[in-house]
């Protein structure tokens, strides 16, 4: 088969399944939708001109991530967009894509994946050019404790849609929730790294909180992992340790 037509068959192929994904998803079947994106390989989207099925592929696993909460997952998916050639020339079209990188990527709960896509964007010159996600991308990489009340009132009106505009994931106030919990939760991993023993009271203190939230959030983080530590709940402390080497 010559070249030109082996092109042609591959793209063939790769819409045939993007519309069985697109099937797939309006009808909610998402696990079929799941299955059916393995079977397009990603390395077909470092061929030339194959930017608009890129993006047509990206797009549907974005609505299939969204679906299922993997907001590192979109994150991802928004990163691929954006270093798609035909985005990186509109600084429209990158700069939003940029934006939701950002944004999707500090609603991730973190992990060692997180931190490394954190990174990763961090290094990227052209963050610079949307200060204000540069800004909030560098609260979450900064051993300091966060005040949600005035991240919020000082990042909102950035970082939600204006009239005009296209809407962002911060238009919901389900996603704000997610953000004052990833809020909470890197002031936990910043005490801590602090403290290694502190009141309850004076934990929750520090974490603006209510004193079973403040043991609740805890708990959930040492069973994640991200930090190790006891509560001794008849003398009302927390004692921090840090985890052994294996």
């Amino acid at each position: 088969m010559c070249p030109k037509k082996k092109k042609k068959k591959k793209k063939e192929k790769v819409e045939f399944i993007l519309e069985q994904m697109r099937l797939c998803y309006q009808t909610k079947d998402y696990i079929r939708t799941s299955i059916i994106s393995k079977k397009i390989s990603t390395k077909y989207f470092d061929s030339k001109d194959t930017d608009d099925l890129k993006m047509r592929y990206y797009r549907q696993m974005i609505d299939l991530n969204l679906h299922h909460k993997d907001y590192l997952a979109v994150s991802k998916n928004y990163h691929e967009i954006y270093t798609t050639p035909a985005v990186k020339e509109n600084d429209a079209q990158w700069k939003e894509a940029l934006q939701r990188v950002v944004i999707f990527l500090i609603l991730s709960e973190y992990d060692n994946e997180q931190r490394d896509m954190l990174a990763r964007v961090k290094a990227d010159s052209n963050l610079s050019k949307i200060p204000y996600y540069q800004n909030v991308l560098t609260c979450f990489d900064t051993a300091e404790l966060l005040n949600w009340s005035i991240l919020k009132e000082v990042y909102s009106s950035h970082l939600k849609s204006k009239a005009g505009q296209a809407t962002t994931p911060l238009d919901t106030e389900d996603n704000w929730e997610v953000l004052r919990k990833r809020v909470v939760e890197h002031n936990i991993r910043v005490i801590a790294k602090y403290y290694t023993r502190i009141s309850l009271s004076h934990f929750a203190s520090l974490l603006h909180l209510e004193l079973k939230e403040a043991e609740d959030m805890l708990c959930k983080q040492v069973v994640k992992g991200t930090v190790t530590a006891k509560i001794d709940r008849l003398d009302g402390i927390v004692n921090f340790t840090k985890p052994r080497d294996t």
